[in-house]
């Protein structure tokens, strides 16, 4: 699997994850799936970053 589909799985996980903790009234998980978005929000970003100068230099 590709590291934008990697990125993307983690950031649906991390909403799967925060919607459960919601559900649930379990903070915990609501946290976790905030930071498990963050992240993935995070290395898509910077594969868009990478991209853009990977398209720059062509």
């Amino acid at each position: 699997m590709n590291d934008k589909a990697e990125n993307k799985a983690e950031e649906l996980k991390g909403r799967a994850k925060e919607a459960i903790g919601n559900a649930t009234d379990n903070e915990q998980w609501q946290a976790e799936g905030k930071a498990e978005q963050g992240k993935g929000n995070l290395k898509q970003a910077a594969e868009k970053v990478k991209d853009a100068f990977k398209s720059t230099k062509d």
